[in-house]
């Protein structure tokens, strides 16, 4: 009997042994597929913050251009009133070109500056005989 004793002993070890064997590639296969599933979902979460802030930036860039159009249109009207009171477009130009004079002489770089004349060419050597 007790020969028997241990021939059934070294059977569940060997039993033993070959289930530890096969359960630690069971493991594994289950430790790579549920690793292999977290990095898909972690790529797809990445994935999905790319696109929402690609979106948040084109609306952002939306309303910006939208900022810049009405800018550009109280900046229009805001010429279109001073060209029409100063006599239009040509008024309007003279009144710069008398602002350019002002903010030249306030500067005091001592800059030569050119004033056309009715025939629109410049005196040159007006000072120099």
């Amino acid at each position: 009997m007790i020969p028997a004793i241990g021939t059934i002993a070294t059977f569940l070890a060997i039993s033993l042994v070959c289930l530890m064997l096969w359960g630690c590639q069971q493991y594994e296969v289950y430790y790579r597929r549920y690793e292999g599933e977290a990095q898909l979902a972690n790529a797809e979460f990445s994935k999905k913050v790319a696109v929402e802030t690609a979106k948040a930036r084109l609306e952002a860039a939306g309303l910006d251009a939208q900022t810049d159009i009405k800018r550009a249109e109280g900046v229009a009207a805001a010429n279109k009133i001073l060209a029409d009171s100063l006599g239009g477009a040509e008024g309007y130009l003279r009144w710069k070109y008398i602002e350019m004079l002002e903010h030249t002489a306030d500067s005091g770089h001592g800059q030569t500056i050119y004033i056309p004349t009715e025939a629109g060419l410049p005196i040159l050597e007006a000072g120099k005989r």
